[in-house]
């Protein structure tokens, strides 16, 4: 299996250098992305597949079910990076449907006993949002339908939670100008969906709406 992947990776930058010398020339010398994305470890959502990015347009962090958690050094060393650094001016947080991590979160298991490891833990807000919704979230009879309304409120939820972060308070008190915006993604139909609760500034910190 590992010299299949050789192989196509070779086939991929023989085809890409036949098809726009310089390219790879091009890419080490400089990474500039407008975009930071924040979306789930899931094989199938790529950020640079489904969004239509080639490579270098797009710096990435991803985890399980695109949680934003304030003590995670990983997702805000690299969000750090991408505003202080790379100058970033649109941040996506992505989460999609049918999402494996919602539903772990969610299961009902015998005598309530934990069952995935250190994934309880690392899907703790998930819980914690479901909870919150519980009322808007009984009206569902669709268990699929729940999840997904879920994914959708943890991605409202990351969005506020990066725009409450010092490292955006910063930028934007110098006058950068960063916006964080919510997607979610469809595994059945491919596509991106806006989920309208963009923070643009100081003046929208906090008034994340779902």
């Amino acid at each position: 299996m590992l010299e299949e992947l050789l192989r196509r990776n070779r086939h991929w930058s023989a085809r890409r250098n036949a098809e726009q010398p310089g390219y790879f020339e091009g890419l080490a010398a400089l990474q500039a992305p407008e975009f930071f994305w924040i979306g789930c470890s899931d094989s199938r959502v790529p950020a640079n597949v489904v969004s239509g990015l080639a490579p270098g347009e797009v710096f990435v962090h991803r985890n399980v079910a695109n949680v934003v958690h304030s003590s995670d050094m990983n997702l805000l060393s690299s969000l750090e990076f991408a505003v202080d650094t790379l100058g970033v001016r649109q941040i996506i947080v992505c989460g999609h449907y049918g999402c494996g991590g919602v539903r772990a979160a969610t299961e009902t298991l015998p005598q309530g006993q934990a069952d995935h490891g250190l994934a309880d833990h690392w899907l703790e807000p998930i819980r914690r949002i479901a909870r919150g919704a519980a009322e808007e979230l009984g009206r569902m009879n669709d268990p699929e339908t729940r999840r997904d309304r879920i994914a959708e409120l943890n991605v409202v939820e990351g969005v506020g939670r990066v725009a409450e972060t010092p490292i955006l308070r910063r930028a934007w008190a110098r006058g950068q100008d960063v916006r964080i915006h919510g997607l979610i993604y469809g595994l059945k139909d491919g596509l991106l969906r806006n989920l309208d609760c963009t923070v643009e500034g100081p003046a929208g910190t906090g008034e994340v709406q779902a």
